[in-house]
C-alpha cells in the first residue's frame, strides 16, 4: 500500500512531537517520526503550518512505512543485480542491456518508474535500430530489477510492460554440405573446437551448455546439462559421432570442452567461416548449430513436444519457429485436392 504524504493533509499535536499519524483505506493508524518544519505567524498559531519537505512512503503488510528515497536504475543493479540473475554470459548481457537504458535515461533518478520513461526507452531503442526482439529482452530485463525494487520498498510502483509483436524470422540452419565444409575448415585449425562443433550440431546444446559440460554429466550414453538458460536441467542421448567427440577429449580435467575460451573459439569460427565462402552471412554464428539440430529433428519427423523437451525451450511457442519445416505433415492433405484430369479428345 503506497501513501504519500505531504503538508495537505490535517494537522495534529503530534506534528508538535515531529511525528505523523497517517489513516490508512482499511482504518489503521499509524505513527511514524518525520523531522518538520513548522512556521508560526505573528499571532503564534500554526495556522501557516506546513511541512519543509514532502517525503514518501511505502507500507507493507504488517511492516513499518519505509521512506522511498530516489534511486537509478545502475544504483538498483548493482544493490540486486547478483541476487536476480546467476554470474554467467546472461548476466552479463543484462548489465549490458541496464546499463543502456540508464545511459539513454542520463543518469535520471526517479522514485516512481512512469509509463512515460518506458514509452521513452522504447522510442530510443527503436531509434537504435533495434528490433521488437531485442526490445523485449530489454524491458523483460528492465521489468524483472523494477518488480524487484517495487517489492523491496525501493520505487513507489510498476508501469505496464506490454510485450512488442515479433515477426517470425528466418531461421538459419546449416546444409549438410556446409556443415563438412566449415567443420573440415575448423578442424584444419583446431580438432578440439572441430569436435565442440559435433557435439553442438548433434545435441544442440548451446555453446555456453557445452563448454560448462562436465564429466559427470555424461552417463551412459547421455549428457545432463544443469547450466542451462531456462535454469532447467535437460538430459539428452548422443549420436555416435556426439559420443566419439567427447571420448576424443579423455584426460582432460573437469570436462572434455572445460578448457575451451569462447572468444578465441568465435575467432576461429569466424576464420573457419570466411575461409569456406560464408563470411557475408551474418546468422552463421556458433548458434546456428543449436537451429541446424532443432531443424533436422522436425524435418526427419521428431513430435514438435519432443523437440521441445530435447531443446528445453519453456514453452511451446520457442519451439513453433520451426514448426514449417515439418512440410511432411502436409502430404496426408494432397489426396483430397487432387482430381483426375479430363480426358483429352484423340486427333481424328
Amino acid at each position: 500500500m503506497i501513501v504519500r504524504v505531504d503538508g495537505g493533509f490535517f494537522l495534529r499535536q503530534t506534528l508538535m512531537k515531529k511525528s505523523i499519524i497517517v489513516s490508512l483505506p482499511n482504518g489503521e493508524a499509524r505513527r511514524t517520526d518525520l523531522a518538520v518544519k513548522a512556521d508560526r505567524d505573528a499571532k503564534g498559531d500554526f495556522s501557516n503550518f506546513r511541512l519543509a519537505y514532502s517525503v514518501n512512503f511505502q507500507f507493507h503488510q504488517g511492516g513499518t512505512p519505509k521512506v522511498v528515497q530516489s534511486t537509478s536504475l545502475s544504483a538498483l543493479f548493482q544493490k540486486y543485480g547478483d541476487i536476480l540473475w546467476e554470474a554467467g554470459s546472461h548476466r552479463n548481457n543484462v548489465a549490458a542491456f541496464i546499463s543502456e537504458l540508464d545511459d539513454i535515461l542520463l543518469g535520471e533518478t526517479f522514485e516512481t518508474f512512469s509509463q512515460e520513461k518506458v514509452d521513452r526507452l522504447i522510442g530510443d531503442l527503436r531509434r537504435r535500430s533495434n528490433s521488437n526482439a531485442t526490445i523485449n529482452r530489454k524491458m523483460a530485463a528492465l521489468s524483472k530489477l523494477l518488480r524487484k525494487a517495487y517489492k523491496m520498498g525501493d520505487i513507489h510502483s510498476l508501469p505496464e510492460f506490454k510485450r512488442q509483436k515479433e515477426r517470425a524470422g528466418r531461421i538459419r540452419f546449416l546444409e549438410y554440405d556446409e556443415e563438412d565444409r566449415l567443420f573440415s575448415a575448423i578442424g584444419m585449425k583446431d580438432d578440439h573446437y572441430c569436435d565442440l562443433c559435433i557435439f553442438l550440431v548433434d545435441t544442440g546444446a548451446r555453446l555456453g551448455e557445452g563448454i560448462g559440460l562436465r564429466w559427470n554429466d555424461i552417463h551412459e550414453g547421455r549428457a545432463t546439462f544443469w547450466i542451462t538458460k531456462s535454469g532447467k536441467s535437460r538430459t539428452v542421448p548422443l549420436t555416435t559421432r556426439a559420443l566419439e567427440a567427447v571420448q576424443a577429449q579423455k584426460g582432460r580435467a573437469d570436462g572434455p570442452f572445460a578448457d575451451i575460451d569462447q572468444q578465441r573459439f568465435r575467432s576461429v569460427w569466424n576464420s573457419a567461416k570466411e575461409q569456406v565462402g560464408l563470411g557475408n552471412d551474418p546468422d552463421v554464428v556458433p548458434h546456428v548449430l543449436r537451429h541446424t539440430c532443432a531443424s533436422r529433428l522436425v524435418r526427419r519427423g521428431a513430435d514438435i513436444r519432443r523437440v521441445q523437451m530435447w531443446l528445453g525451450h519453456q514453452t511451446l511457442q520457442m519451439t513453433m519457429r520451426y514448426a514449417h519445416l515439418a512440410s511432411h505433415d502436409l502430404d496426408v492433405c494432397l489426396p483430397l485436392l487432387e482430381r483426375p484430369l479430363p480426358q483429352r479428345p484423340k486427333e481424328g
